[in-house]
C-alpha cells in the first residue's frame, strides 16, 4: 500500500469525488481542497455512497482558486497533485474574463504552489473544449495534437479551458522547475450520480426525461464515464510515459442524442418510457427555440459531429473505458434511484 500523499483539488465536485475514491482505492493518502470546510460532511457522505471508506486517510484544507490562502498548506508534503477544480458558469457570463481569468489564474496558482512544495507531478484536468472547437468541419478524429482556436467565436467556458491549459504548458516550459505535468482532456462526463453536485453534461439525461422537446435533435457528443475519467487521472499521475503528455478521456467516438435515448430506453425499460426517441429535423428545433429561449443554445451545434480519438490513452497507458451506452445508462439509473427523474406514471 502506498504512503504517498496525493492532493485532489475540488473534492466536492462530480469528478473530484471520484478521483478521491480512486486514489483511496489505490492506497494513497489523500488531501483535498474545498472552498469551505462546511462541505466536508457531504464529501464523506458521497464517498461512502461510492463504496470508498476514507476514514483518516482523507483530510481537508480550505482553499479557493481565486486566492493564495491555503494553497501552501494544501500541497505541503504531497508527492502528486490532481487539479480537478475549475469554475463552470451556469450561463454565459456578461464578460468572458469573468470565467477566463479565474480558470487561468487558478491553474497557475496551483502549479506555483505545487512547484514550490517539491511536488513530483501535477495532473491538470482540462477538457475536450481545449481540443476540438473553433475549427472547420472535418471527418477526421481530433487528437491530443489539436487545439481549439481561441480567435474563433467561442463560448467563454470553452475559451477559458483552452487558455488555462495553454498557460499551464507555458508555465511548465519556463517556470516549472523539475516538476512534471500531465493533462487529461475529458469529453462530456457521465456516470453514476451520488449527490447533488454533478457535471453539467448530466443535464442532457434529465432533459430527455423531462421532455423539453418531443424528440431528439441532431446533436452529437462524446461520452466518458466519471469512474473511467478518474482512473485515467491516476494513470496519468504515476505512469512514467505520461509525463509531458495530454490525454483525451473518451469512451469512444461521438454518439448522437438519438443513440443515447435509445440506450437509456433499452436499459431502463418502462422506467424510461418518457424518454423520446423520435428524431427531430433541425427546422422543428429552430421553431421550438423561438418560443423556448433555453433551446437556443442547441442551434449552433445541430448536425455538427466532432469525431474524437482515445487511442493515445488506450495504447500508452493501457486505459480501457466503459462504453458510452453503459455510462449513460448508469447515469439514468442513479438519477432514478435518487428520485431526480420523473417516471412514466408521474
Amino acid at each position: 500500500m502506498s504512503t504517498d500523499t496525493v492532493l485532489v483539488t475540488g473534492g466536492s465536485g462530480f469528478l473530484g469525488g471520484r478521483v478521491i475514491a480512486q486514489a483511496l482505492a489505490e492506497g494513497h493518502q489523500v488531501r483535498t481542497t474545498v472552498r469551505s470546510l462546511a462541505r466536508e460532511p457531504q464529501v464523506r457522505t458521497d464517498l461512502d455512497a461510492m463504496g470508498a471508506r476514507a476514514g483518516d486517510r482523507l483530510t481537508f484544507v480550505e482553499a479557493d482558486l481565486t486566492r493564495d490562502d491555503g494553497w501552501a498548506q494544501a500541497v505541503a508534503g504531497c508527492r502528486y497533485v490532481l487539479h480537478t477544480a475549475s469554475p463552470f458558469p451556469g450561463e454565459e457570463p456578461e464578460h468572458e474574463d469573468d470565467v477566463i481569468v479565474p480558470a487561468r489564474e487558478g491553474t497557475l496558482r496551483v502549479l506555483r504552489a505545487a512547484r514550490d512544495a517539491g511536488v513530483e507531478r501535477t495532473v491538470v484536468t482540462s477538457s475536450f473544449a481545449a481540443v476540438g472547437y473553433g475549427r472547420p468541419a472535418t471527418d477526421r478524429a481530433f487528437t491530443e495534437e489539436d487545439w481549439s482556436d481561441t480567435d474563433a467565436d467561442l463560448p467563454a467556458y470553452i475559451k477559458s479551458k483552452t487558455l488555462a491549459e495553454q498557460a499551464a504548458w507555458d508555465f511548465m516550459k519556463h517556470r516549472g522547475g523539475t516538476m512534471e505535468l500531465s493533462v487529461v482532456n475529458p469529453v462530456g462526463i457521465f456516470g453514476p450520480v451520488v449527490g447533488t453536485d454533478h457535471a453539467a453534461s448530466i443535464n442532457m439525461i434529465t432533459g430527455l426525461f423531462h421532455g423539453a422537446l418531443p424528440g431528439t435533435p441532431r446533436l452529437y457528443f462524446a461520452v466518458v464515464d466519471v469512474r473511467d475519467a478518474a482512473e485515467l487521472h491516476l494513470r496519468a499521475m504515476t505512469a512514467p510515459e505520461a509525463a509531458g503528455q495530454r490525454f483525451i478521456a473518451a469512451a469512444g467516438d461521438a454518439v448522437s442524442l438519438h443513440q443515447i435515448a435509445l440506450a437509456v430506453r433499452a436499459r431502463l425499460g418502462e422506467a424510461a418510457a418518457r424518454v423520446p426517441v423520435l428524431e427531430l429535423p433541425d427546422e422543428a428545433v429552430r421553431q421550438a427555440a423561438e418560443t423556448n429561449p433555453a433551446l437556443k443554445g442547441l442551434l449552433p451545434n445541430l448536425g455538427k459531429i466532432r469525431h474524437v480519438s482515445n487511442d493515445k490513452a488506450r495504447t500508452l497507458l493501457g486505459w480501457t473505458p466503459r462504453s458510452s451506452e453503459d455510462s449513460v445508462a448508469a447515469t439514468a439509473e442513479s438519477l432514478l434511484q435518487l428520485g431526480l427523474l420523473p417516471t412514466a406514471g408521474s
